[in-house]
């Protein structure tokens, strides 16, 4: 019976269960802050925590959602060549605000670390919070932070822009479709970008395109910042 609870089978239908109840709530409630990533991750903690079911066999379970990570972000291709002669026209502007993005995101949170007396091992945590998981821990393990805790500060830095994003944007009257996809992709990464989809095609496009121009700039720079910043 245990290993019937703990196989692919099973993981696979607490993870898609889990978010499909996440994404009904949200709908029923019309409450944004009830985003589905949030509502299937405490479905799926809670779970394992009643039925006591091991993290790895979890994992293990779900490894091929893991490897349908890569061709889902290389589809955000199709958007980007739909889009490529917007892309273009802005490509200067674009390439300039990840290179701040990034930047301000790792002064950002040495500024404030050091305002809150933080260890140097957790602010280089924090620093590559705004690009996407993999890369993350990438950039973080080499240079002594914590890749567990990147890992827990990438998911929430996303679901906040996901979250908030587009309600700060209309806030400040952003309007223009392409500031609005830069905002999305360099600050909340693939979740972000799932949220700029539906805001538009070219939102979409070019939230996809900074999720990996970020992802660069911020690999460059936290070793670079790090050095200048005494860390």
């Amino acid at each position: 019976m245990n290993e019937i609870m703990t196989g692919m089978p099973a993981m696979l239908l607490l993870t898609l269960a889990s978010y499909l109840l996440g994404v009904f709530f949200q709908k029923s409630t019309k409450i944004s802050v009830l985003h589905p990533f949030i509502t299937a991750m405490v479905i799926i903690i809670a779970t394992l925590f009643i039925f006591d079911i091991p993290y790895e066999s979890y994992r293990e379970g779900n490894r091929i959602l893991d490897f349908l990570l890569g061709p889902s972000v290389v589809a955000l291709a199709l958007k980007l060549y739909d889009n490529l002669d917007i892309v273009r026209k802005n490509l200067a502007a674009i390439l300039s605000a990840v290179v701040t993005g990034s930047v301000v995101g790792i002064v950002g949170v040495w500024a404030i670390g050091r305002m809150m007396s933080c260890t140097p091992e957790f602010i280089k945590s924090l620093e590559a919070k705004s690009v996407s998981t993999p890369i993350a821990m990438d950039i973080t393990g080499p240079i002594g932070g914590s890749t567990s805790l990147v890992a827990i500060s990438v998911v929430i830095t996303g679901v906040l822009g996901a979250v908030l994003g587009p309600s700060l944007l209309k806030i400040l009257g952003i309007t223009d479709p392409v500031a609005k996809g830069v905002s999305m992709g360099c600050a909340s990464h693939g979740v972000g970008t799932g949220r700029a989809i539906e805001l538009g095609a070219i939102e979409g496009a070019v939230s996809g395109l900074c999720i990996v121009l970020m992802g660069v700039a911020t690999s460059l720079l936290v070793p670079i910042l790090n050095i200048l910043l005494g860390l």
